[in-house]
């Protein structure tokens, strides 16, 4: 590719090449922090291109290749080209990543126990995940969460936290002194703007942790909290995970090591404050 980059994020490495500058400029300085693939050898390589040589320049369309592809996705404009850059790093791993199971969730860590929050998009997952980083949690990953099907624990994958709409100007004035991405309008999911983990959380990229609860928040009404079974648990997170049938018997084991041995619990909340002090509570009684 024309223009290329390489970072890793936890345990996986990364290879992004682009037939723009604008892309790859973008990875690098929010991604500054981030160390070089180990051995210098990426896991997986993303390619942004265009279809044809004029889409270069006039009205300029991004497709997303790399190692795996899906054929009918549409490409996005190259305004959007660091939202690209991101769909494609997230596509490997949920086409390509075998040897953690994901789940598609958030994950911050306290005192070597980490809490994975996943729910349907809107949920605030993210939005819990950035909030309580900037209360003193290590913030593991707001994408994905990867668990070790020999081990257990869970591995950080701490890219950027990609916050949508109303969560913007509540993370803005929660983290006034943080590194946030250009604001960008028009995307399938409205605005979106990137916050840059703290340093705090990259340093400890490589350290993994013991799940210790697992949360579906859900963002929207009263403030209620209630067990989920192991059954109800299992159900949700085989839908929440982009690998657990490709790992077949391994991820099988996993999942049901995670929801037997890590309790769970749904939380309704109507605004943030509630849920950070439901989150506080749950935690204090583990």
């Amino acid at each position: 590719m024309r223009h290329a980059t390489a970072l890793r994020i936890g345990p996986v490495g990364f290879r992004l090449g682009s037939d723009w500058p604008g892309p790859v400029a973008a990875i690098d300085d929010l991604y500054a922090g981030y160390p070089q693939p180990l051995d210098g050898i990426p896991d997986f390589t993303v390619r942004l291109f265009a279809a044809r040589p004029w889409r270069r320049w006039l009205r300029p369309s991004v497709h997303i290749g790399g190692d795996y592809v899906l054929p009918d996705a549409a490409p996005l404009p190259l305004a959007l080209g660091l939202i690209a850059a991101e769909m494609g790093m997230n596509l490997q791993m949920a086409l390509g990543q075998r040897r953690y199971l994901l789940l598609h969730a958030s994950a911050v860590e306290r005192d070597g126990r980490a809490l994975l929050m996943t729910g349907i998009s809107g949920a605030g997952k993210s939005t819990l995940a950035a909030l309580l980083m900037a209360r003193g949690w290590r913030l593991m990953g707001d994408e994905f969460a990867l668990v070790d099907p020999e081990t257990g624990l869970v591995h950080a994958f701490p890219r950027l936290i990609s916050l949508k709409n109303e969560a913007i100007p509540v993370m803005e004035a929660a983290l006034p002194g943080a590194r946030f991405g250009p604001r960008l309008e028009g995307t399938p999911k409205g605005t979106i703007r990137h916050l840059v983990p703290d340093a705090g959380s990259l340093a400890a990229m490589d350290a993994p942790a013991v799940p210790a609860l697992i949360l579906f928040p859900r963002y929207g009404f009263a403030t209620e909290t209630r067990e989920v079974l192991p059954s109800e648990t299992f159900l949700w997170l085989t839908q929440a995970s982009t690998n657990y049938v490709a790992l077949a018997e391994r991820g099988f084991d996993a999942l049901t090591r995670l929801v037997t041995q890590v309790p769970a619990r749904a939380l309704d909340y109507p605004d943030t404050d509630s849920a950070i002090a439901e989150v506080e509570r749950l935690w204090a009684s583990l």
